[in-house]
């Protein structure tokens, strides 16, 4: 039987290409099963996953929710647990976690703190999944964007990926350069306003991983080299000056234009949701991949319940 010797799930490093190659084979069984025989409709009976979200989400939220009534266990949910729940009277995060381990067999947390998973593991007996701390890192998301990037490149040779737009504040690509690590001859550009560049913490990481990457300016000169474009959109509310926003702001939309000039057999991604970098006309394109991206986050958040609670 598969398993995942992991207590939480916290950040990308914790994935090594082994433990990638579990989820992912799981996730294609929980796929699989979605559209056959239902094998697994109540392998998670009797479990009780607890939504505790900090901040406000709509595909993460609903996709484990989606994915834990799936298997067949039940779930408590606040939407905005910031605004109404105890935390809203001055209550810790470790007390609340200690508390909902109480009422639940695994907690998905998502916070608008970084470091706020780890926080919340150090105290919890049960697991904790980290579904976005502040700026720090989403690494359930990277698991479902590398998911479908392997599923479109099974060989994963060589391989060139974009990432576009907001690189600072986005802790999917963060959590994405983690795990693009295990991965052999993969080649990074990093394509931002200059307000909003990749952190150095992620640069040294990929220079220890000797995993080459340079940045670039010009979209359109990027975009007819790489296999994969990942576009972010740039996230207002983590901008502290808004200056900074505004020079950031539009900067780079990847218009039909374009995209007509990318390689026939790349992709597009974006974590979603998108302001004005994807225009609606790029959806039809068959390169465009980031609303099969937002299906996958149920099977790879299916299997990572499953592998989680089947034992516990």
């Amino acid at each position: 039987m598969l398993t995942l010797p992991l207590n939480h799930v916290i950040e990308s490093q914790q994935f090594d290409r082994n433990l990638l190659e579990i989820v992912f084979q799981v996730a294609d069984q929980m796929k699989a099963d979605l559209l056959g025989e239902r094998k697994y409709a109540k392998a998670l009976d009797g479990k009780i996953m607890a939504s505790l979200f900090y901040e406000s989400s709509t595909r993460t939220r609903f996709s484990f929710e989606s994915a834990m009534l799936r298997l067949g266990g039940s779930v408590i949910t606040t939407e905005n647990a910031r605004e109404f729940s105890s935390a809203s009277k001055g209550e810790s995060l470790a007390d609340s976690t200690r508390i909902m381990n109480g009422y639940a067999d695994v907690i998905v947390m998502r916070h608008n703190e970084a470091g706020s998973a780890v926080k919340a593991a150090a105290v919890s007996r049960i697991p904790i999944i980290n579904a976005g701390d502040g700026a720090g890192q989403h690494p359930t998301q990277a698991l479902l964007d590398m998911y479908t990037i392997v599923d479109t490149f099974p060989k994963f040779s060589g391989l060139k990926v974009a990432m576009v737009g907001d690189l600072r504040y986005g802790r999917t690509v963060r959590s994405l350069s983690y795990l693009l690590t295990k991965y052999e001859g993969v080649e990074i550009v990093f394509v931002s306003p200059s307000v909003c560049r990749m952190e150095a913490d992620i640069k040294e990481y990929l220079d220890k991983n000797n995993i080459n990457w340079h940045e670039e300016t010009d979209l359109k000169k990027v975009a007819k080299e790489v296999d994969c474009v990942y576009m972010t959109r740039i996230q207002k509310e983590r901008f502290h000056s808004v200056d900074d926003y505004k020079a950031a702001a539009s900067k780079y939309i990847l218009t039909p234009e374009i995209v007509q000039t990318m390689k026939q057999d790349a992709i597009i991604m974006h974590p979603l949701p998108r302001v004005d970098e994807i225009p609606a006309e790029v959806d039809t394109d068959p390169r465009a991949r980031y609303f099969e991206q937002a299906q996958n986050g149920l099977y790879v958040r299916m299997a990572l319940l499953f592998l989680l609670l089947q034992n516990n």
